[in-house]
């Protein structure tokens, strides 16, 4: 690691409606070079002025209620923000960008293989992209491993999650771009985004994402925002 590194943020104490507590995650590679630390609803928020994204806060504001239970740890968006258009590859090398999914309800998950709950998590995002996932919603899980390409495919085939798209950014760039809007502290990351690319919802860390809490939530947001 370099000593120009930025320190880490230090996480906001979580809702008192789940007990809080802090995993450390450090994010190793040379491409990375960067320590990340989640804390669960201990994200920062940081305002911006797209008045396009304003009914995705009505919207999270209108499905709050739910976040609840196995989701609780979700924070819910209270001004209008449109994410970048994150750019990654997909199953075949060829780009994708977070646009291409414009009109859908999309569940941004980043992940990796040295993560252990990013590993831990990616079959309850599976249950879910099977339960839900059609022409309204997606679970677009983006893989960071900037080591070794095979190793994330191998992890996936060899867990039997078939029903997830292969995406990956091995520069990691998608995480770096999140953690410079407030909302990437850590290893997992996950960004609820309604069909115009806007913020509906963020979670740092891992969720029971197969849950009927979870179900409850996203099916709302998929429901109203569409």
């Amino acid at each position: 690691m370099t000593n120009d590194m930025p320190e880490s943020p230090q996480p906001a104490p979580a809702p008192t409606r789940r007990i809080p507590y802090v995993i450390g995650a450090v994010l190793i590679g040379a491409a990375i070079g960067f320590t990340g630390v989640y804390g669960l609803g201990g994200l920062k928020r940081t305002a911006s002025g797209d008045s396009a994204c304003a009914p995705a806060v009505n919207l999270s504001k209108k499905i709050a209620p739910l976040a609840q239970g196995e989701v609780a740890a979700l924070t819910m968006a209270t001004a209008p923000l449109r994410l970048p258009d994150l750019t990654f590859d997909d199953a075949d090398g060829k780009p994708k960008k977070l646009s291409d999914w414009r009109g859908r309800t999309v569940l941004v998950n980043l992940w990796a293989t040295w993560c252990v709950p990013c590993r831990k998590e990616m079959p309850a995002l599976d249950r879910l992209q099977t339960r839900l996932g059609g022409k309204d919603f997606e679970v677009v899980a983006i893989n960071i491993d900037t080591r070794n390409p095979e190793k994330p495919k191998n992890f996936l085939k060899e867990a039997k999650l078939s029903r997830l798209g292969y995406f990956s950014d091995e520069k990691a760039k998608v995480f770096q771009d999140l953690k410079a809007i407030g909302r990437a502290l850590g290893m997992p990351t996950s960004v609820l985004v309604d069909g115009q690319g806007c913020e509906i919802a963020t979670i740092a860390g891992p969720a029971e994402w197969d849950s009927e809490d979870a179900v409850k939530l996203i099916t709302a947001a998929t429901a109203t925002g569409s």
